[in-house]
């Protein structure tokens, strides 16, 4: 019997098997920038041509987790370097993954700043830094409101948010790291339950609910503003890397078709035997 692991086992890190991983972990721009200079290393070495290069490379600027970069360098060798590592945790000393939201420091003691938003032919808003109690009320008639939770601070673990609207709309935005509940309805409208899904340890648990009669609740999950501005970077750099990697690797094409050019072509065959040169003596 093949002592290989099979397929969507668990892999193996440099130094023997790592226990339990988090192969959806994502990765950040230093996991990536150690797998595409593997990969200029293999294409210098002629391991491999210019269309798996760039095909690699591609599939490595547009990797998200560690378990989408692994496979990328895995017949390749390291040349001392080590590959991906597939064992970092959240908030290990070694983990590049952007931090996730500390709940605990989100948890405070006192008054909510908001129990309520109305509007009627008008709007309202609630977003930021600002205090979410246990229960907070929304209404909206031929208007619209937003209750954004991404920058929220909480007095409690429990939340219930209660949006009902008559022909007007209603916004409610989480982050992606919090525990959401839908339980809303619509008469002639909507309540979007997209949302509805686990968050992360610690998360308070937020229950979205009411109706909405000829209108519509949207319950969305949406990045904070601070990790849109961090992607959006890292897609620049992205970018610019993906730019002077090809760059340089028409550079060392270039650099092998210029150096065969110079070598000219080898010397001809006769009869299987090279043909000799003649030397200056052999004329008379």
């Amino acid at each position: 019997m093949s002592d290989a692991a099979p397929s969507g086992g668990t892999s193996h890190g440099p130094d023997g098997p790592a226990g339990p991983e988090l192969p959806d972990l994502r990765a950040a721009d230093a996991d990536r920038e150690r797998v595409a200079e593997l990969l200029r290393d293999a294409l210098a070495e002629g391991r491999l041509d210019m269309s798996e290069f760039e095909e690699r490379l591609d599939a490595t600027y547009k990797a998200r987790t560690y378990g989408e970069l692994e496979p990328i360098t895995r017949d390749l060798p390291t040349h001392g370097a080590a590959k991906v590592s597939m064992v970092k945790r959240p908030g290990s000393p070694e983990s590049d993954a952007p931090a996730t939201i500390d709940w605990a420091g989100r948890m405070v003691d006192g008054e909510p700043s908001s129990v309520g938003g109305f509007a009627f032919w008008s709007g309202f808003s609630r977003k930021g830094g600002w205090v979410v109690g246990r229960q907070f009320t929304a209404f909206a008639m031929w208007g619209g409101g937003e209750i954004d939770l991404r920058e929220a601070y909480f007095t409690e673990r429990d939340v219930e948010i209660r949006c009902f609207t008559v022909m007007g709309g209603l916004q409610v935005i989480v982050p992606p790291e919090m525990n959401v509940v839908v339980r809303g309805f619509g008469i002639m409208g909507g309540f979007d339950d997209k949302a509805t899904g686990m968050g992360t340890p610690g998360s308070p648990r937020v229950v979205v609910k009411g109706f909405a009669l000829m209108g519509g609740v949207g319950v969305d999950r949406k990045l904070r503003k601070a990790e849109k501005l961090r992607l959006k970077e890292e897609r620049r750099r992205e970018k610019l890397e993906r730019r002077e990697a090809r760059r340089a690797a028409q550079q060392l094409h270039a650099g092998k078709r210029e150096k065969k050019r110079r070598e000219g072509p080898p010397p001809r065959l006769t009869g299987g035997q090279d043909v000799p040169q003649d030397s200056p003596g052999d004329s008379q």
